[in-house]
């Protein structure tokens, strides 16, 4: 294919759209990580033979109702008198638009769609290759990390423009197309590169005029917004949290200046000082993208938007409080990439693994997952339905918000006033589920509700606030549950927390001293060597010391012996010691495993968890 002819799917379709002789020569390509086969015509050049029939890109458009066979007619004719590709031709033509284009070439060639108004396009990747080469083979980097390269372009099977992005990226990262219309791409590297697109560039064009903030935002067309500094601003600080793998950006106004931070690994860094006259259109840019009232500055405000950040769907829940220096903007990201993932890759050890999926073979009864805010709940219940989630069983959630959407599996946003948990839970009895969850227990008419479900032969999930998981029976109890109920009716009970992980490229091994072999319960005169994170860190770990958080956790799983200790009105002592004969691992014990497997430090454990009981 020649780099000159920016659609794979567009290929010739004259007298009727035959893609190749019959007898032409089948070569076996492969090209960005999807097979196909290069046929060599006659003359030849290589063109691609669709091996599913589908062949024809107008018949494909008329069999799906997009054109009529008339107007493919005419696109055909057109097409020779022109030169010009047939996609192309029928977008002048008006007998699509550009979006139906481009969705279309997506649906065919299996890849995501490019679409620049709703992407943050990542600084460090477009400066991988200059402008007159993106145009010249209509590729545009979208972002870059160690491993993959994200390239929009108009044909991912264009060898030429392939090899010539391979010469610009570094070794071993491999190219993930994303896939756009020729016209929407060209837009598109022209506004890129027309403007500056990191954050000192960014800031450096606002500080040289700054009359141009002054502009309402909200006046401004999608278009125009597009080029604006303060959305480019906005755009590359949020862009600049999603790489670095923040869970949270915390905008928080003081008297002449605004600081930016953001929280990672649950510990808050300040990123960004930014000068106070420019919060007001930041503020006002975030709020309209979150569908936010911007005159209303004193009541606190929730919204939600969401981005293609570099690739990447991503999901930001937004909330606004006013404050003495102005409004406090917080934003929460919900990576969706991020959102789901294995069980094996929670940081569960083995004999916690076993415990969940034999808690999860009982057919119906209560599991719960207690804990802080912050401390992984969702995402553990999340990888745990997701691991459950199949054809046979019907699995519904009431959640309050919906933070991650799931494929089979009905999703109900609980809202204040018009879908309580109570009555949300009534209704979900009468959709014939199987596994329930219930996002959180908070009074006792959901208790009482949910209980009432595991009892009629339904698995349930749901999660409370304790500090661990004996905490919860007490908690269920205040919400005046009869022990005789609870007994029988809990399956198991977790509780989490999210420890920092040591940055395995600069940790330091060390032997512990007295007081910390007594912490770990290893003998003081034969200390094993464990880790702690280096003053400053290195490149890997952003000089952190620390690289992502892993979870540490406490399972309880109920038996009959246990179920009688409550049955019977046995104190939270009585259930712990109980449990405890019966090989219960705490949540400071599955930790100090982490520490001397060289996971985690010490010093990070002890933050969440009391290592001194």
């Amino acid at each position: 294919m020649h780099g000159d002819t920016p659609d794979a799917f567009m290929l010739d379709e004259q007298d009727g759209g035959t893609l190749v002789d019959e007898e032409d020569e089948v070569l076996a390509g492969q090209q960005g990580g999807q097979s196909r086969d290069l046929v060599k015509t006659k003359t030849g050049d290589l063109k691609e033979r669709k091996g599913d029939g589908s062949g024809r890109i107008g018949d494909r458009l008329v069999s799906q109702g997009v054109i009529n066979e008339d107007q493919l007619n005419v696109a055909l004719q057109e097409k020779k008198v022109t030169g010009k590709l047939l996609g192309e031709v029928l977008v002048d033509l008006g007998f699509i638009d550009e979006e139906t284009l481009t969705k279309f070439l997506a649906e065919s060639s299996g890849f995501d769609v490019f679409d620049p108004k709703h992407t943050i396009l990542d600084g460090e990747a477009l400066n991988l290759i200059e402008k007159h080469v993106a145009v010249k083979h209509q590729i545009m980097p979208v972002s870059i990390d160690e491993y993959e390269a994200v390239v929009a372009m108009s044909d991912p099977y264009d060898v030429v423009a392939m090899d010539t992005l391979r010469r610009y990226l570094p070794k071993n990262v491999t190219i993930r197309p994303i896939v756009t219309t020729p016209s929407i791409l060209s837009e598109a590297i022209d506004a890129a590169y027309g403007y500056a697109s990191s954050i000192t560039a960014i800031l450096k064009e606002l500080e040289e005029g700054a009359a141009e903030t002054a502009t309402d935002l909200s006046m401004l067309s999608e278009d125009q917004a597009y080029t604006h500094p303060i959305v480019r601003l906005v755009n590359a600080l949020v862009f600049d949290a999603v790489k670095l793998g923040a869970s949270d950006l915390h905008f928080e106004p003081e008297e002449n200046f605004v600081r930016l931070r953001y929280r990672k690994d649950g510990v808050l860094f300040t990123a960004q000082t930014l000068h106070k006259q420019h919060w007001s259109a930041i503020s006002q840019r975030l709020k309209i993208i979150s569908n936010m009232n911007i005159a209303d500055k004193l009541t606190p405000q929730d919204g939600r938007f969401h981005m293609n950040v570099g690739g990447r769907m991503a999901d930001f829940r937004v909330s606004s409080l006013p404050t003495v220096n102005g409004e406090n903007i917080v934003l929460r990201v919900l990576d969706q990439s991020q959102s789901i993932m294995p069980m094996e890759k929670l940081g569960f050890s083995e004999h916690n693994l076993g415990l969940i999926r034999k808690a999860q073979s009982r057919p119906e009864g209560i599991i719960i997952v207690t804990g802080p805010t912050g401390s992984g709940k969702t995402t553990s219940l999340y990888s745990m339905i997701n691991e459950i989630n199949d054809v046979e069983v019907n699995i519904q959630t009431l959640e309050d918000p919906v933070e991650y959407t799931l494929p089979m599996i009905r999703q109900t946003h609980v809202r204040e006033g018009v879908l309580e948990f109570a009555d949300g839970i009534k209704a979900l009895l009468r959709q014939d589920p199987d596994i329930i969850f219930i996002g959180e227990i908070r009074d006792g008419e959901t208790a009482n509700m949910a209980l009432k479900a595991a009892m009629t032969g339904h698995q349930v999930y749901t999660t409370l606030h304790t500090n661990d998981s004996f905490g919860a029976i007490p908690r269920l109890l205040d919400l005046n549950l009869k022990p005789g109920m609870i007994a029988g009716a809990i399956i198991a009970v977790f509780a989490q927390r999210l420890v920092r992980r040591v940055c395995p490229d600069c940790r330091v091994p060390y032997r512990p001293d007295a007081e910390e072999c007594k912490i770990l319960g290893v003998d003081a005169n034969d200390p094993p060597e464990i880790h702690k994170a280096r003053q400053g860190g290195c490149q890997s770990c952003a000089g952190q010391g620390y690289k992502g958080r892993t979870a540490v956790v406490e399972i309880l799983s109920f038996d009959e012996e246990l179920d009688e200790v409550i049955a019977n009105g046995g104190s939270k002592a009585d259930l712990k010691t109980t449990a405890v004969q019966k090989g219960f691992k705490s949540m400071k014990d599955d930790g100090i495993l982490k520490i001397l497997e060289g996971v985690t430090t010490l010093e990070a454990l002890a933050r969440v968890v009391d290592v001194n009981k």
